[in-house]
């Protein structure tokens, strides 16, 4: 099912965790809904970027996030976040320093994370914090701000 211009259903949940552990991440319909605006939201991405996008999670269900050591509180979990990357476009440093330099254009980015070999960006509608962090491994603490 495409969701938009660029973005299909599958692609949003598709995990090759899921696919290796058995894991069904099929969404429920709130979550749908979710997934849906994170893949509006990613045409906004896409539009400040020129270039296309690849994704590599949005949606997790809580068996797949746990799976993959995510946080309870992950945005993933309600579909609410995207991991891409755009080699087109380039490094994930610029990917993350090209949403920062636009973020007026996108109100509901509650955090634009750059980490290792990837961007992560998660929404909230309601009082997004705006946050700009950079994570250099899965074992190194948060950064504020993007660094290279």
């Amino acid at each position: 099912m495409q969701l938009t211009d660029h973005f299909s259903l599958e692609e949003c949940v598709f995990s090759t965790t899921a696919a290796r552990l058995g894991i069904d991440n099929t969404p429920g319909q709130f979550e749908l809904g979710n997934i849906r605006k994170t893949a509006a939201f990613m045409e906004s991405v896409r539009e400040i970027l020129g270039k296309p996008i690849r994704v590599h999670s949005v949606f997790r269900c809580p068996a797949l996030n746990e799976a993959v050591g995510g946080s309870i509180s992950s945005a993933h979990r309600y579909g609410l976040a995207c991991d891409f990357d755009s080699a087109e476009f380039g490094s994930p440093y610029q990917i993350a320093c090209a949403i920062r330099d636009h973020k007026d254009e996108l109100p509901e980015l509650d955090q634009c994370i750059l980490e290792y070999g990837w961007v992560h960006v998660g929404l909230r509608a309601l009082a997004p914090r705006g946050e700009f962090l950079t994570k250099k491994s899965a074992h190194d603490p948060y950064i504020a701000g993007i660094v290279a």
